[in-house]
């Protein structure tokens, strides 16, 4: 080896270990979590600090590590060239110096630096930060330019790409839970509170045939007894037909007016909310906030009585349900020993797709199981009437009133044909061991 080879081999070693190093800071910085490095910086954090703010001027920290990149590999090549060509002569030096400098910044410039700065990118992404510094500041000129290329392009060419979406949302949740930063609880929570704005009053409220509701005509006696045989705090009262909600009457009122010997019903009824089924839970949440009420009552396009939605039916949609020492906890979903489920007829038909992991049907418009089942059938249920949904084979189990108040679903095992029992491959076996016409005809 010659004198003169040693400093171009040290050279090309140096151009390798930087191209590592602009591939690495390029991967980590693009792979890094803002939201835990702005944790991390408002904690204090001084090193987190100085990534995130490398890391929010992208635009100029990217091209100053694909230009530094970039002349790194070209003088790489041309030390390359230089040192091969002197080695082998002028026929063969250039064809080696391309193979091998290829090779070398696959291997040492690009995958192996790219693949541990994936796997750790806050660590590469600080150990780089002191340079990249320097290096930003240095190549201010040329990133200007570049930056004002970005510009004129971007007024020529227009993205249609906007904000982050719900579903993108929903996958740096699922992401994060996965990498175990989030627990299952924690993302559920988050999951529901992404959902809550699109979830409508129709979806949470207490239908017409369940709601516990008192005339404004009744006695003190009996609207004692109602109080006590319903469990609820408070109860609409309506005015000769349930259709016709005036106010709200609440158990504390009706004690505290019984305790003064003044009790009167119609001085207990206090207004209440309206509402529509369409009309978004947040929305609602914000004026049953403002307005100081805990009960609303949803009326229908013809005026009547829908339902009521109460401040837990909301409160429910982002947290689970919420059961207290007097409430009856109830199974929506069931599994029993053989396999079957028993679903409650009240239960949401999103909740079925999600549990039995069933493809949500876009045909299907009932909110409930009990409206799925009679879209299934096309009629009234009775006990007995079969139905299936997907993949599973369904049966009404049980009714009341007129609607379906549970159903039991097997899932249908899926066979496979054994291509031995083919039918016109067996037809192909019993001709073939048939004795001839002529055999036959002889016998």
């Amino acid at each position: 080896m010659e004198d003169g080879s040693i400093p171009l081999i040290a050279a090309m070693l140096i151009l390798v270990i930087l191209s590592g190093f602009f591939s690495a800071s390029e991967t980590a910085y693009s792979s890094l979590n803002s939201i835990r490095l702005k944790s991390r910086a408002d904690s204090g954090d001084a090193k987190a600090a100085q990534i995130l703010a490398l890391s929010e001027r992208y635009d100029s920290l990217l091209s100053t590590i694909l230009i530094g990149n970039n002349i790194v590999n070209i003088a790489l090549s041309s030390l390359g060239t230089v040192y091969f060509t002197s080695l082998l002569g002028g026929a063969t030096g250039p064809t080696v110096s391309t193979v091998v400098i290829t090779i070398v910044v696959l291997i040492f410039g690009e995958i192996t630096p790219k693949s541990m700065a994936k796997e750790m990118p806050e660590t590469f992404a600080a150990s780089t930060a002191p340079v990249l510094n320097v290096l930003v500041t240095l190549f201010t000129p040329l990133n200007f330019l570049f930056g004002a290329w970005k510009k004129f392009l971007s007024r020529h060419f227009h993205s249609e790409e906007s904000g982050i979406t719900d579903a993108e949302l929903m996958t740096m949740v699922s992401e994060a839970e996965n990498d175990g930063e989030l627990t299952n609880h924690e993302s559920e929570l988050i999951r529901s509170a992404i959902e809550f704005d699109d979830v409508e009053v129709e979806e949470v409220l207490t239908p017409r045939v369940d709601v516990v509701a008192v005339a404004d005509d009744i006695s003190m006696q009996e609207l004692a007894d109602a109080f006590v045989e319903s469990g609820y705090s408070r109860l609409p009262v309506y005015h000769e037909t349930i259709d016709n909600i005036i106010g709200v009457v609440h158990e504390k009122d009706y004690y505290q007016a019984m305790r003064r010997g003044n009790a009167a019903m119609d001085e207990l009824v206090a207004p209440t909310l309206y509402t529509t089924g369409s009309t978004q839970i947040s929305a609602l949440l914000r004026t049953l906030r403002e307005k100081h009420h805990h009960m609303a009552v949803v009326v229908d396009e013809y005026g009547g009585t829908e339902g009521i939605v109460t401040l837990e039916d909301i409160l429910e949609e982002l947290v689970g349900e919420i059961w207290d020492e007097h409430d009856e906890e109830t199974e929506e979903f069931r599994r029993q020993a053989n396999g079957t489920w028993l679903v409650s007829g009240s239960a949401s038909v999103d909740d079925l797709w999600e549990e039995l992991s069933i493809p949500e049907d876009s045909e299907i418009d009932s909110i409930t199981v009990s409206g799925l089942v009679q879209e299934k059938t096309g009629r009234l249920p009775k006990v007995g009437d079969h139905f299936t949904i997907d993949r599973y084979d369904g049966v009404v189990t049980k009714t009341a009133h007129r609607r379906v108040l549970e159903v039991s679903l097997r899932e249908r095992k899926v066979t496979v044909p054994d291509p031995d029992d083919h039918p016109r491959e067996h037809g192909r076996r019993e001709l073939r061991n048939r004795p001839e016409r002529s055999e036959r005809s002889t016998s």
